[in-house]
């Protein structure tokens, strides 16, 4: 009995060896078997399927929000700021006061201008009496009209010059000239109602002033809040897509929540040169602005609307394939079999959509390609 129990013993484990190594070749297999399914089973690719949505077609313009017009007050008497009477931000109506300016000549000026008013006064003098004379003589009938005309002449001559040396005098002593020929004083008032955009010069400044050889002191910008508008720049690839009154919406970099339509209102004939490139100046008119403020100088961009359609078949761009004037999209073939090219019509784009109007229909697949690894 007891050789049978060692055989026993024997055969048990030698059993379980069997059992364990077929469980693992059987896993084996099942294994290759799934790995090789799974590849056959893998196409390689995704599908995207054809839908419907809106394309827009749009011209992007860079620039920032500035009033239409922007006025630069100007002095047109020289001296120093004697007092400002606005701060930045103030509304100013049209007539109201912005600035004294006080007179600062120099002792040249001064004297010059003292001694052309004798000079002056002296010259009118001489030319009333000799005009008395011939007055009186005149009228005894000794002279002859033509000298009376000349002294008559000559009496206005020196009466006008005379006037004009005490204007000067009076401009350069005072700052100010009221008369029926001229009136100058030397408070600076608002040319038009605005906003205060800019004071360029502050109390004891000094001031040059405008006229027809020299530009003048900028004493302080000022424009009309109410009529912002967009200017900007659009690229020459896009400026011959553009006309008058095509929609824009006008996004704020510093207001990125607002909402600010506008409408093209203004493209400039000429190009100008900027880094390299050309580009073309625009204005855009905002139209509305709902619960916005804004403020002159905020940098924005615009997108002008060349065209926009809606409820258009859509497949994104990265699908297709342009090539010799034709547009291809591979969309996926028989059970088994490789995707196949197809040829189709496109229409808009808006760089990340195309329109298509002849070759898909709508929930057609598209194929994608995975990108191609960089080795």
């Amino acid at each position: 009995m007891a050789p049978e129990t060692g055989r026993l013993n024997v055969e048990i484990p030698m059993r379980k060896v069997v059992i364990v190594l077929s469980v693992l070749i059987v896993g084996g297999l099942g294994a290759v078997a799934y790995s090789r399914s799974s590849k056959a089973a893998d196409p390689g690719f995704k599908t995207v399927q054809v839908s419907r949505g809106e394309v827009v077609e749009k011209a992007l313009a860079v620039g920032a929000i500035k009033p239409d017009q922007e006025i630069s007050v100007k002095s047109k008497i020289s001296g120093i700021v004697r007092k400002s009477y606005r701060e930045v931000g103030d509304y100013v109506r049209a007539g109201e006061p912005l600035f004294e300016i006080q007179p600062d000549p120099t002792p040249l000026e001064l004297t010059e201008a003292r001694r052309e008013v004798e000079n002056a006064t002296n010259a009118f003098d001489q030319a009333k009496r000799k005009y008395d004379r011939q007055d009186s003589l005149k009228k005894q009938g000794i002279t002859s009209t033509q000298d009376w005309d000349v002294a008559e002449k000559e009496l206005q001559e020196t009466e006008s010059r005379l006037g004009l040396a005490r204007e000067k005098l009076a401009l350069v002593e005072k700052g100010r000239i009221k008369s029926e020929r001229l009136n100058v004083e030397s408070v600076i008032r608002a040319p038009v109602s605005g906003t205060v955009l800019e004071l360029a010069v502050h109390e004891g400044d000094p001031v040059v002033p405008l006229t027809s050889f020299q530009a003048g002191t900028p004493l302080a910008v000022m424009a009309d809040m109410k009529t912002l508008l967009f200017k900007g720049t659009v690229d020459e690839i896009d400026v011959g897509k553009l006309t008058e009154g095509l929609p824009a919406k006008i996004k704020i970099g510093a207001l990125p929540e607002a909402v600010v339509e506008g409408r093209l209102s203004k493209i400039s004939p000429k190009s100008k040169t900027s880094e390299g490139a050309t580009l073309f100046d625009v204005e855009i008119d905002i139209t509305a602005a709902k619960g916005v403020i804004l403020r002159a100088g905020y940098s924005a961009n615009a997108d002008i609307v060349v065209k926009e359609k809606k409820d258009v078949l859509l497949v994104p761009e990265r699908l297709v394939k342009f090539e010799g004037g034709k547009a291809t999209v591979e969309v996926p073939g028989e059970l088994g079999k490789e995707p196949v090219k197809k040829e189709i019509k496109y229409g808009l784009s808006d760089g990340m959509n195309v329109e298509v109007t002849d070759g898909l229909k709508d929930k057609d697949m598209v194929v994608e390609r995975p990108p191609k690894k960089i080795e």
